[in-house]
């Protein structure tokens, strides 16, 4: 049980009656790791149902020791989290140190060399990464803390850790629901520090970045010079939306009063959810959710 004195919160937790610890070396476990949040995901790959998610915020934290020492606290509690016999597990990092390389180009060796185009990598602090988006023919090449590593290494000795990245979950989602459009819409999620603008079209991406919002105008000044720049126009254009994001919320009301056709995306069609889910919104968590799309 927690108490006042904990460095984290739940938010939400939903739990498939489904769920069955003894069969846990049958089921993926999905971490996704933020500035001060984190999620958690369970599916059972068997049935590709989602069996369990939660989601933390660290509402203190003010560095990379302190998260460390939230994750040993958060785990130590958590009565699944410590398992060691997961068949997978993928830790996902929110950061904006990335690149994508088209796959036909990618040399893993020289990895390092293509992230230097994008973002400055901490050699001592950070180690390059790489996870292949088969949709949009592209590597996700990305900077990841060697200490968050070493810690989810130690925590699970007998699995191969898989590490993600947000982006590619994202691209990698979004590839999939753009398969079925006959439209071309410019997609958004909102995560809670940063807002992230796709465009892709029958499955390919065309356009991804992210954006840091300091201030509520931020929003639709970053989507409109994303629309000039793809040569979108405001008064047709669809916007597909998912993220923390509610639907009378000011942030929503604010998109819909300079773009009309606003609609909210919907889970990814390739996981199940039981009726328990039904109290989450379908546009909440699609980066977790299509994290299991990414790193098999």
């Amino acid at each position: 049980m927690q108490s006042a004195a904990l460095n984290y919160k739940l938010i939400k937790k939903i739990k498939d009656e489904r769920f069955d610890v003894d069969k846990i070396s049958t089921y993926t476990l999905l971490i996704h790791v933020g500035a001060r949040d984190l999620q958690v995901g369970i599916v059972d790959g068997t049935e590709n149902r989602m069996l369990l998610l939660e989601d933390f915020v660290f509402p203190s934290l003010t560095s990379r020791a302190a998260l460390l020492e939230t994750l040993d606290e958060l785990f130590d509690d958590h009565a699944l989290l410590k398992a060691g016999f997961w068949k997978a597990v993928k830790v996902s990092i929110k950061n904006n140190k990335f690149i994508q390389v088209p796959e036909a180009l990618f040399v893993k060796e020289a990895q390092e060399e293509y992230l230097r185009f994008n973002a400055a990598r901490d050699g001592d602090r950070e180690s390059v990464e790489s996870v292949a988006n088969m949709r949009s023919n592209a590597i996700t090449v990305f900077a990841f803390p060697k200490d968050l590593g070493d810690w989810f290494r130690k925590m699970y000795p007998r699995i191969n850790v898989t590490f993600l990245h947000q982006s590619a979950a994202l691209i990698e989602g979004v590839s999939r629901v753009s398969e079925n459009r006959k439209d071309n819409p410019l997609y958004i999620f909102v995560d809670r520090f940063k807002l992230h603008i796709l465009f892709a079209k029958q499955g390919k991406l065309l356009y991804y970045n992210q954006f840091v919002i300091r201030q509520f105008s931020e929003y639709v000044k970053y989507i409109m010079l994303v629309m000039r720049t793809l040569n979108l126009r405001q008064d047709n254009t669809n916007i597909v939306l998912w993220g923390y994001i509610g639907k009378n919320s000011p942030h929503y009301n604010e998109f819909y009063k300079y773009i009309n056709n606003v609609t909210f995306g919907y889970r990814p069609k390739h996981l199940r959810f039981g009726y328990m889910f039904d109290e989450v919104q379908d546009h909440h968590f699609f980066d977790l959710y299509s994290l299991d799309l990414i790193g098999n």
